[in-house]
């Protein structure tokens, strides 16, 4: 493990008692941080754990990436239940995603369960972590469409049916990103 605090290399020498421990770092950054970088990464490879990336709240940032969409899916349906009078459509009507986005969205949530398989199959957690950023990646992307095109957002009061597609893909998203940050723990 090398770690980095200010973009230098911080040097650790065990004969003169110059090192963090494990404990320290937990400490300071918290556990879910020290364990998704621990599992961002093939087991085969060096971890190289840098403080300032993984507190700095950015794309740079998978930690806070992916916990960052799981907040956003959260958001769409407290807004959503606000927008219908206390009580959000139930989610269906998926025949109605047309956009390529949601269409890309819904191909990438197919391959989660194979996914999930073949990382336990070769011990390789880290592909867990990898395809959970990489579905926070499509979905921010989405998200940040329909902030420039209010044809795809996620909420249309005036299209309950339509609504109602776009949030079971938003709960489509939401179940896969908690299912599998409850799998890397």
């Amino acid at each position: 493990v090398k770690l980095y605090r200010d973009g230098e290399q911080y040097k650790m020498s065990k004969r003169s008692g110059n090192f963090v421990t494990l404990r320290e770092v937990v400490d300071e950054v918290g556990r879910d941080a020290v364990r998704f970088m621990m599992l961002y990464r093939k087991n085969s490879e060096p971890l190289d754990f840098d403080f300032d990336k993984v507190t700095e709240q950015s794309k740079d940032n998978p930690v806070f990436y992916v916990q960052y969409a799981n907040a956003r899916c959260h958001s769409v349906f407290r807004q959503a239940a606000e927008q219908f009078g206390g009580t959000a459509p139930e989610p269906g009507h998926v025949e109605m995603l047309a956009d390529e986005g949601e269409l890309a969205l819904i191909r990438k949530l197919t391959e989660y369960p194979r996914l999930v398989e073949t990382a336990a199959n070769s011990h390789a957690p880290h592909r867990i972590a990898f395809y959970l950023y990489d579905l926070a990646s499509a979905f921010h992307s989405h998200w940040n469409k329909g902030t420039g095109d209010e044809a795809l957002r996620f909420i249309k009061v005036n299209n309950p049916e339509l609504t109602s597609a776009r949030l079971a893909l938003v709960q489509g998203v939401l179940h896969v990103l908690s299912s599998g940050l409850s799998i890397l723990g």
